[in-house]
């Protein structure tokens, strides 16, 4: 298996996740180990003592969580030999997530992953639409210097990026750059355009962002006009499959509610996580 975050991997934590005998959900530590980016044991059974430490200053009894268990491994040549693992319930997860090397980008995901999920649990539908637009906010953040980077190795310089994303705003709002769309939205000039959008219109430019990202690779793009060709070209692909499914053309929908106001309300909210105290005793 390959290593690779809770987010972005092939095998994310909620498929990694298994059943046991009793019903109950529950994590191999063996599997977790891989999806945290820690190549050896060792090293994150190191994180995993931590956490079991953390379960007991929380005042839960870590035999209920972390639950002691054998696993076969191979070790080449079609040989297996047995390795200590645990059965491990979602809380542990999120203690050995909490406790891991914040250094490594599998566990600021998984950090992220786990702030949502826990999160989930306590708001209101309108909460959680926060929550969901904020998050999209900073993927799109992470997209849009992905993407800037992916123009630079194409060859656009850094006089040219305001023309290369301007022209991925034309093809997606009708011909409208930045400026036109901020202006039609009543949004001003001070304000970045990103943290004015629904969770809708941050969708649709992630996926304008990502396309356009994997095209500039996949066709070895290296002239800085072409680049900003094809990134009008995919905005413009993206407005004519929002239409054939009936959406909303995205220079109509209205400005949202600033960011920074959104992110300050979620923060009265404390998050915790909740515990099935039953299940966790059946992990054994």
């Amino acid at each position: 298996m390959e290593s690779h975050s809770l987010t972005q991997s092939k095998v994310s934590f909620e498929e990694l996740k298994k059943t046991n005998k009793h019903g109950v959900e529950y994590w191999s530590a063996r599997d977790l180990q891989l999806c945290l980016g820690y190549s050896q044991w060792r090293y994150f059974e190191n994180a995993l003592k931590k956490a079991i430490e953390s379960c007991k200053k929380s005042g839960n009894n870590p035999q209920n969580h972390f639950a002691g268990a054998r696993k076969m491994v191979e070790i080449g040549s079609q040989t297996e030999r047995e390795v200590t693992d645990y059965h491990l319930s979602r809380f542990a997860c999120y203690l050995i997530a909490q406790n891991g090397d914040p250094r490594k980008p599998e566990i600021a995901h998984a950090q992220q992953y786990f702030a949502i999920q826990t999160r989930r649990q306590e708001l209101s539908d309108s909460e959680m639409a926060d929550l969901d637009r904020v998050d999209l906010r900073g993927q799109a953040s992470e997209k849009f210097k992905a993407l800037s980077g992916a123009a630079q190795d194409a060859g656009v310089q850094n006089r040219m990026f305001g023309l290369f994303h301007d022209a991925g705003y034309k093809g997606l709002y009708g011909g409208l750059g930045v400026d036109a769309i901020k202006l039609r939205k009543g949004i001003p000039e001070t304000e970045q355009l990103m943290d004015r959008m629904d969770s809708s219109e941050l969708a649709a430019n992630l996926f304008r962002m990502t396309q356009t990202r994997e095209k500039l690779k996949r066709d070895r793009i290296v002239n800085p006009r072409d680049a900003i060709q094809i990134h009008e070209e995919v905005g413009r692909k993206v407005r004519i499959a929002i239409a054939d499914i009936g959406g909303i053309p995205p220079e109509n929908i209205p400005a949202a509610e600033p960011i920074k106001n959104v992110k300050k309300r979620l923060k009265k909210t404390k998050p915790v996580i909740e515990l099935d105290v039953t299940d966790a005793i059946r992990l054994k």
